[in-house]
């Protein structure tokens, strides 16, 4: 088979010296025009977390969000970061790298619920596509292996964030006795429907208590002062979990009410919140004067 070369490019930008594959619709492209990317989830993280904390990113991409989890943490902490994605993982190291974070392990692999192996599809870097929307097969493209959290018998664990494109269940429920040991915060993505019930299910079986967090792609204020927001309204749906035992409120957060509750209804109540009450509209009043009004002519 034919070598392809595929071509990166590499900016300073906010967070420290990232590559990051031209063609990529929304991080290469954030990183590209904003020198950052999904601030407002790194300004969450950077709220969080301390110094020494322990971090497990399951769907880590390129680093764009690990380098700056990792310097929050700093070099008494530890970032365990998964891609399963052999040319992302190749990017995520060399960010990581060029970074000089030695406090990040990167393991080219995917977290599940069972160790075994999956599949990556085959895809063509050189085209215009979001590399970070790849889901995982189960029968085409090249053989990963899948780990579990549990597997990794972590002594201190602060926060599992998870992004891997509907198989965050399966990350949690391979992590279900670290996270009765450990009871870290859990950062997941939510924006599948037909999955969201099963995974606040899971959570709040958990004993955890989850907040909607959804995090605009365009952040206003970006690293490099660009006020054109080429992103619109997209924004990335999450939820912020916290152990029950934990007196914590999200601020800018919705909570989730149940394991039917849906981001469109959490959205509801927002607008709900925001709304300004409308005047009362004043009932018509009767004439009690017991005469019959006469006609002008």
């Amino acid at each position: 088979m034919a070598r392809i070369e595929i071509s990166f490019k590499t900016v300073v930008g906010r967070h420290g010296t990232f590559s990051y594959l031209p063609n990529d619709m929304f991080v290469g492209r954030s990183l590209d025009l904003y020198g950052e990317f999904s601030e407002h989830e790194t300004m969450l993280f950077q709220q969080l977390l301390r110094p020494g904390a322990v971090v497990v990113e399951a769907g880590a991409n390129l680093g764009a969000l690990t380098v700056p989890i990792a310097k929050a943490v700093g070099p008494s902490g530890k970032v365990i970061a998964y891609e399963p994605q052999p040319v992302i993982a190749a990017l995520l190291r060399r960010n990581v790298s060029q970074n000089g974070l030695a406090q990040v392990e990167v393991r080219e692999a995917a977290l599940g619920s069972a160790a075994g192996s999956l599949r990556v599809p085959e895809m063509d870097y050189r085209a215009v596509e979001n590399f970070g929307g790849l889901s995982l097969s189960a029968d085409r493209g090249s053989a990963v292996p899948v780990e579990t959290i549990d597997a990794l018998k972590l002594a201190r664990l602060d926060l599992i964030k998870a992004d891997v494109e509907g198989m965050e269940i399966e990350v949690l429920e391979g992590a279900a006795a670290t996270i009765a040991r450990l009871r870290p915060i859990l950062y997941v993505e939510n924006n599948r429907d037909d999955r969201s019930k099963r995974l606040i299910a899971t959570i709040l079986g958990f004993g955890y208590r989850a907040w909607w967090y959804a995090a605009p792609l365009f952040n206003p204020d970006n690293h490099v002062k660009q006020p054109h927001n080429v992103f619109g309204d997209t924004i990335s749906i999450n939820m912020f979990c916290f152990p029950q035992e934990r007196e914590t409120a999200v601020v800018g957060g919705v909570p989730v009410i149940g394991e039917d509750d849906t981001r469109d209804a959490a959205g509801a109540r927002v607008r709900a919140r925001l709304e300004p009450p409308r005047p009362p509209v004043p009932a018509p009043q009767a004439d009690v004067s017991g005469r019959k009004k006469r006609r002008r002519r």
